[in-house]
């Protein structure tokens, strides 16, 4: 054992304990800490022999057991938790120590820390981990964020630890100060997305097409061996297919139809509306879980409100195909909504975020990796990228099921099947591929009432009406 270890982690949940257990795997002495010993003295009796861990049962202890410049990886829960760690930690360490929150932090949060913490002589990184248990401790995406000085302290840890695809580990310095708490909120943006049109395609295959919950298993599973290869393709395959270890028939009959969230789709969304970008997809993801968690007056409305109930097709395999095409295509608008935010806040914060990189670092261990983000690390290799609908190669895919996909929106208005996530896609790819839409009643109307002006297409300038008076035109720049 070193006599100082290399590098420490405070917080042993699962998540932070599978970290701690994938840094000592690949090489490095790790000093471990939680609030609650019995913690910590667990984790040395399931883990000890796997690596050169240190347990500490107190903050003094843990401090004093790292090798400077001190390392640290906090992985507690978002929001004051973290401020609790700092605050518990900071007056104990030494000018240039380095504070490393990997948890889910919401990034004006971590913008603060690394405002607060740098006035204390101490270096502040906001690193973004996805991959859930599993890829903690075999290999995540990791999304760093802070300065490249304090980053390049860590830099051949996360490198080794992270997953990696084609010889390429799944981590890059994303940015300054919040750049990669960021990132990983949208990454969890698409995801919310992503696993919505997942569910809705679940929904029409069971309650349109009729059919059986192994065959929609099996389904998933051929599916994920063409283009909609994915993680999250893969494991709705394997959850489907359980069966309730209590009982007859699929667990997924008696899983609560009641989804939870723990903020970062939200944070997108709201984010989203800050900047000005249509986040449609995502935005009516977390709407729709919002509308699961009412269960009650689901149940009471479900007795008293009008409206189809949906009936078996006749066409199955027709429809089956038209879903597949239409979950690829929506798939496309929720990367393509995703990547639009990522460049107006990069824009917005000064980040210069490379999104080819993002691409590159999301094909492996995190939980939207999928076969489509190798060609869209190669459209941003390519040049620059306006939105992703207008690259040829998913311009052509989305174009190749653009029947499909209307009429499997069709469909499910027909049978009273609600599919948020589908519609809001298509309803966005319809408003960004006309050249001429109706905004311009609305500025009419917000002239009419507001005099908030309005641009004409044959003249520069703004513009007024003076409606209620004499009707006249005026301009109000001139």
């Amino acid at each position: 054992m070193s006599e100082k270890s290399q590098i420490g982690v405070t917080g042993l949940a699962v998540m932070g304990a599978n970290l701690a257990r994938n840094i000592g795997r690949n090489g490095w002495s790790v000093a471990v800490h939680n609030r609650s010993p019995e913690k910590t003295r667990h984790f040395m009796a399931e883990y000890a022999s796997e690596a050169d861990f240190t347990g500490t049962e107190s903050s003094e202890e843990f401090v004093e057991a790292l090798a400077r410049p001190r390392k640290i990886i906090i992985m507690v829960k978002a929001g004051a938790p973290v401020d609790g760690v700092i605050e518990e930690l900071a007056p104990l360490l030494d000018d240039g120590d380095i504070l490393i929150d990997a948890g889910n932090s919401h990034f004006p949060d971590t913008k603060r820390r690394t405002a607060e913490l740098e006035e204390r002589g101490l270096r502040f990184l906001g690193v973004g981990v996805s991959g859930g248990e599993e890829g903690a401790l075999l290999g995540p995406s990791i999304m760093p964020g802070g300065t490249r000085e304090a980053y390049a302290e860590v830099e051949e840890i996360f490198t080794k630890i992270a997953a990696q695809v084609d010889g390429t580990p799944c981590c890059t310095f994303v940015g300054p100060d919040g750049a990669g708490h960021y990132v990983k909120m949208v990454h969890n943006g698409i995801e919310y997305a992503d696993i919505q049109l997942i569910t809705e395609a679940y929904d029409l295959m069971r309650n349109v097409a009729g059919l059986t919950v192994p065959e929609i298993a099996k389904t998933f599973e051929e599916w994920n061996e063409g283009d909609l290869e994915s993680f999250l393709i893969e494991i709705t395959a394997k959850v489907l297919a359980k069966q309730d270890p209590q009982g007859d028939g699929p667990l997924i009959d008696v899983i609560v139809d009641q989804a939870e969230q723990k903020g970062t789709g939200r944070w997108t969304s709201e984010d989203a509306l800050e900047l000005g970008v249509p986040l449609t997809a995502i935005t009516e993801a977390v709407f729709a879980r919002a509308l699961s968690s009412l269960k009650d007056e689901r149940t009471a409305a479900s007795k008293i409100l009008a409206g189809p109930e949906p009936a078996k097709t006749e066409d199955r395999r027709e429809l089956l195909d038209d879903i597949q095409h239409a979950l690829y295509a929506s798939k496309v608008v929720a990367y393509a909504q995703g990547f639009q935010q990522m460049a107006a806040a990069s824009e917005k914060e000064g980040w210069d975020l490379d999104l080819g990189a993002m691409a590159t670092i999301w094909r492996g261990g995190c939980i939207i990796r999928a076969r489509f983000l190798d060609r869209i690390k190669e459209a941003y290799d390519d040049g620059e990228v306006v939105n992703l609908l207008t690259v040829p190669y998913f311009r052509d895919a989305v174009a190749s099921g653009d029947a499909a996909w209307r009429r499997v929106i069709n469909a499910a208005v027909d049978q009273g099947v609600a599919v948020p996530a589908f519609t809001s896609s298509l309803a966005y790819y319809d408003g960004y591929r006309r050249e001429h839409g109706p905004a311009g009643l609305i500025q009419g109307l917000r002239d009419y009432f507001g005099a908030h002006t309005y641009r004409r297409t044959d003249a520069e300038g703004s513009y007024h009406v003076r409606w209620p008076q004499d009707g006249a035109e005026v301009r109000t720049d001139a």
